[in-house]
């Protein structure tokens, strides 16, 4: 990645999108709609709630997507896998989206039942790839349909070749759009958007951006979904374990470096991976143009 300089972007406002996570316990429910209130008026394109196999998990998406709908000025697009569910279970959770007024599904295979790192295997009656499930989408009602891409490629794909051959099954199903995993090094978002281009594949490839919150576990899931972390990111944050308020200084500048970078190269539409915390995310959307549309000042939520 380039070094650091100051954005040649002018006053063009790129597309932003968030992800939040569903939360767990009543002191997550306040994190996330903290952040999402403190998110909100910066106007995102959308904004994706993600899903886990099983009851509980898939209740909570639903619960937050719905509130969403229904409280908030935001278009929330619901994550939806085929992990550890027959067709008819993933079909009511469809059926059951597109009744609560929600028009966008982040489709995704999801990792194995047994965790990152395990076989994958699909359910007997299931949808068993991520193709499968935008056709069975598709089917079902008229959604706009994001997908998942992977710059490094997916860690059980054989090459980004093969890779690149799911992406495009997924698009001839239907997908309208996909969001990248995580990356550090902005080359490797670009040579792998020339693979795509070349492979004929022409929707929106939205880098997908994560503000380093803690390095350690940032650095640990990277090694288990395949993305590499450069040296450099980890000699900035070495020595700092301990020392939570520089940590996020230095946070706050690497992002900024990404997405200052990404934009002086013709990107136009961002999506952060918010792990349901506002204050850095928003920050990094100031810093590039992205404020609230009437321009009042929004207090810090507590976080």
């Amino acid at each position: 990645m380039n070094a650091f300089r100051p954005s040649r972007h002018g006053t063009r406002r790129p597309k932003i999108s968030f992800e939040f996570f569903p939360p767990k316990t009543p002191e997550m429910e306040v994190s996330l709609w903290e952040s999402v209130r403190r998110l909100e008026p910066l106007a995102p394109s959308f904004v994706s709630v993600t899903y886990g196999a099983g009851g509980s998990t898939r209740e909570r998406t639903h619960a937050t997507v719905k509130r969403m709908v229904e409280e908030t000025a935001l278009k929330p697009a619901a994550h939806l896998t085929c992990v550890s569910a027959s067709r008819d279970e993933v079909d009511e959770v469809i059926r059951g989206y597109w009744e609560a007024g929600v028009r966008h599904v982040v489709a995704l295979r999801g990792d194995p039942a047994g965790g990152l790192g395990t076989v994958y295997e699909p359910h007997p009656q299931g949808y068993h790839q991520t193709s499968d499930l935008v056709a069975g989408l598709k089917r079902i009602g008229d959604f706009e349909v994001t997908v998942s891409a992977y710059p490094e490629k997916h860690p059980e794909a054989a090459s980004l070749d093969a890779d690149i051959d799911a992406l495009k099954k997924k698009v001839d199903a239907g997908a309208t759009r996909a969001i990248t995993q995580f990356f550090f090094d902005n080359d490797v978002y670009f040579r792998y958007l020339d693979k795509v281009r070349a492979a004929g594949i022409d929707i929106p490839i939205l880098p997908g951006i994560v503000p380093v919150q803690n390095f350690k576990q940032t650095a640990n899931f990277a090694r288990k979904t395949g993305a590499s972390v450069p040296q450099w990111l980890a000699d900035r944050f070495e020595g700092l374990e301990d020392d939570a308020a520089t940590r996020r200084l230095v946070a706050a500048a690497v992002c900024a470096e990404q997405v200052l970078d990404l934009i002086d190269r013709g990107v136009g539409d961002l999506h952060f991976y918010t792990m349901n915390k506002a204050d850095l995310v928003y920050a990094i959307c100031h810093l590039v143009g992205v404020k609230p549309e009437r321009g009042e000042p929004q207090a810090a939520a507590a976080e």
